[in-house]
Order: C-alpha cells, then structure tokens, then sequence
C-alpha cells in the first residue's frame, strides 16, 4: 500500500476497454483501429473540443525563487494577474503536497475559476532507463503524481523520456515501452494521460516519438510538443509538425517572429489538435504577449 493510494477519492472506470494489441473495442463493442485511436477528431487526443490559453507554472519560476508568491498562489495569479482558465503546475514547486495542501489548492482554484491542466513533472526518472530496475523506479516514482492529478482534476502529467547518451534507438524503443506500459497500467483507472515532452535525448527526435506512441498503441498516452526556439540542434517546425497530431497539450513559446509564431499556431490547430496552449515564455511581459497572439491567431479560428 503506498501513502498516496489514501487520497484516490471517486476514481471512475472508463468507458473504453483498450488493449495493448493493435486495436481495441469501444463501449459498444466497435472495433476501433490504431488509425481511429488516433483520428484528428477523436477526442482523447486533448481532452477538450476547443482551444483555450493556460499559464504554465515555470513561466514564473523566477519570482517563486524569488518568494514574491507560492504555488498555493498560483491560481489567484493566473486569474488576476492575466485572466487566464488553466494553469500548468511544476511539480517540484509543491512546497508540501499533503492532503490538507492540496484541499487548499483545489480551493483556491475553484475560488478563482480556474482549472488545474497538468503537472509537469521533474526529477523523477527517466521514461527511457537503461535497467529494468530503474524503469520499474520510473514507474513507482510517478505513481504519486498520477494520484495527486487525479485528486486536483488535472488531466494529464507530463514526464521525461531521454534514455541514455548515444543510445541505440531500437533498443530505447524497447525501453521506452515497458516504462510507460507499466505507468499507464497505474494511470488509467485515475483517467490521468501520460505526456512526453522533448526535452533532449530521444525525445527530441519526431520520428522515434512517433514510433513510441504507435508501438504503446494507447490513446491516454501522447506528446506535449515544447516549442522552444529554432536553432542549429533541433527543428522546432518540423517536430511539432510530426508530433502535433498526437499531441494532449501544448508548450507554447512566443517565436523570434510572430510569422513563425503564427505559423506554429496554424500547424497545431491544422493537426486537429484542439486543447490548451501552455504559455511558457518566460517572465510577465513574454506571457502577456503570448496571451494577446493566442487570441489574435487561434482563438479567433
């Protein structure tokens, strides 16, 4: 029995009985294909059947390092301080997530309107560990991120999968699988999605994030494309043109150009892609900006 199992409360089994071959069968008993798991109008891809603009919590991390406000704050700050419906937790900036915390974090959100999306989540092992052991930590170490999103009405967690450097790619597929197998097993009674996001390794290459995602062949897992900027080392366009169509949010980052910013927004809302834009350029003035071309170029569609 782990500690956090204790604050599971109400979770619902699901209506869809998936399987890990190469199709499942809905409630009716239809059977669905790895191309309809993954059509651009189902709506698993993002939980949501419109856009809307969500604050995402590292935007910020500067002044919370700086004690200018505390996670607990974070829902007053977005709803205040830029009107904002979602926010984007980081997991290591939970002072103290205990029950009685995370009561007075569900209280405040609610207070202010505001919903909780995801956790981004940190420090917690890689999705691609070379031993089975630590693949198995990975697992574990997740499970009580799962349960506290699952208690705050988030939708998803976001984790890491880098694998080891130089890694042979076939065998970090292999690797790969077992990881999130294992935390999706855990996850999907909680209703909680399992995200991947390109920070470094393999992570960063479309094509094996790609295989990764049909190889699980399990619609509550998927990217979570961080923009980033252009440069020499990776390709922003070209990842998020891979990887939008399977994507369950978005990390959204103002462009050096708002063309290209622009650009980016019509590749993911073209994709099918229909959920939250993250904002997490950094600092005020940057989310103020990515707040005012989000409405211009997205929420006007």
């Amino acid at each position: 029995m782990y500690f956090w199992n204790s604050i599971k409360i109400g979770r619902k089994k699901k209506n869809v009985v998936m399987t890990y071959g190469f199709s499942s069968r809905d409630a009716s008993g239809s059977r669905q294909t790895l191309t309809d798991l993954y059509s651009k109008k189902n709506i698993h891809m993002s939980q949501l059947t419109k856009d809307d603009i969500s604050l995402a919590e590292w935007a910020l991390v500067e002044e919370i390092r700086a004690g200018k406000w505390k996670n607990l704050d974070f829902p007053r700050i977005a709803r205040q301080d830029f009107n904002l419906d979602g926010i984007e937790f980081v997991n290591t900036l939970f002072e103290s997530p205990t029950e009685t915390y995370l009561k007075t974090l569900k209280q405040n959100a609610n207070e202010h309107g505001v919903k909780m999306v995801l956790i981004m989540v940190d420090e917690e092992g890689d999705g691609c560990a070379n031993t089975k052991q630590g693949r198995k930590q990975f697992e574990i170490n997740h499970r009580k991120w799962v349960d506290i999103a699952h208690y705050l009405g988030c939708q998803a967690i976001r984790t890491n999968c880098r694998g080891p450097e130089n890694v042979d790619k076939i065998e970090a597929l292999e690797w790969a699988a077992e990881s999130y197998n294992m935390l999706l097993a855990y996850a999907k009674p909680a209703e909680i999605n399992i995200v991947i996001e390109n920070h470094g390794g393999v992570s960063n290459d479309p094509d094996w994030m790609i295989s990764l995602i049909r190889k699980v062949n399990d619609p509550s897992l998927g990217t979570f494309p961080d923009w980033r900027n252009p440069s020499d080392e990776f390709d922003n366009v070209a990842y998020l043109q891979k990887t939008a169509a399977y994507a369950k949010g978005m990390s959204y980052r103002n462009q050096p150009t708002e063309e290209l910013t622009a650009k980016m927004i019509q590749l993911s809302h073209d994709s099918g892609y229909r959920g939250w834009y993250g904002i997490e350029s950094k600092g005020r003035e940057e989310v103020k900006k990515g707040i005012s071309l989000l409405k211009k170029y997205l929420l006007k569609q």
